[in-house]
Formats: C-alpha cells, structure tokens, sequence
C-alpha cells in the first residue's frame, strides 16, 4: 500500500491532483484503496498486465487526435462530405494508429523499468 501523499511528494504532484486521478484509476478498476490505517492504494493486478493506452484512455480519452479518426469514440465531423476520401481524417487514423501500436503495446511495469539511458534515448528524440 502507497499512501497518497508519499506518492505526491516523491512525484512532486499536488495531492488534490493525484486523489483526481487515483480516484478515476480506481473507477476503471486499475487499483484498490483502502481507507484509514495502514490504507493507501495499491494496483489491482500487476503492473505486467496493465496496459498504458488503456490508463491513458481512462484519463483522457480517446487517443485519436480527432473524434472522426477514433476507434471507439468515433464522431463524424459535421462539415465532412466524403470522409473516405477526407485526407486529414486519413492522415489522423495513421497518427492514431501508431500512437495505439505504442501505448497498447506497453505496461506499467515497462514504463517504471525505463533506465537513465532508455529516457536519455527517448528524449533525445523528443
């Protein structure tokens, strides 16, 4: 069990900010809580098992960058007259794509293994 504000200060995130967001984690069933003493929050299953384009659908939606390009909160756009056609609806599935081929592919605990020189690569890409 992790308290809350052990987490927020370790991570240098407001704790009102975290108790948002451990809240809908806990809503979508990623973690347990439990209250009073000895309580705190703990992952529902491994972190093996818990998929980061999952949480992050959980938190902020879909991954699509438009509703008209998404998989699962599909939208057609209102001034559209041929969306099989629509370049920029076409260019945004490829975007959502390959953003879900990353984050669907990943876990938890890949994302908590990252080493200094596995962030020093992926920022040296940013």
């Amino acid at each position: 069990m992790s308290l809350v504000s052990d987490i927020a200060a370790e991570n240098e995130i407001p704790k009102k900010f975290l108790d948002a967001i451990l809240g809908e984690l806990r809503n979508a069933g990623f973690v347990h809580s439990k209250k009073g003493k000895g309580g705190g929050y703990t992952l529902a299953r491994p972190a093996s098992d818990i998929r980061i384009g999952h949480v992050i659908r959980v938190l902020d939606g879909p991954l699509a960058p438009i509703a008209c390009a998404s998989r699962r909160s599909y939208r057609r756009c209102e001034d559209c007259t041929n969306e099989e056609q629509c370049a920029v609806r076409l260019m945004m599935m490829d975007v959502r794509n390959a953003i879900a081929g990353i984050l669907d592919n990943r876990t938890l605990a890949e994302m908590r293994n990252l080493s200094d020189a596995d962030r020093q690569t992926l920022m040296y890409h940013i």
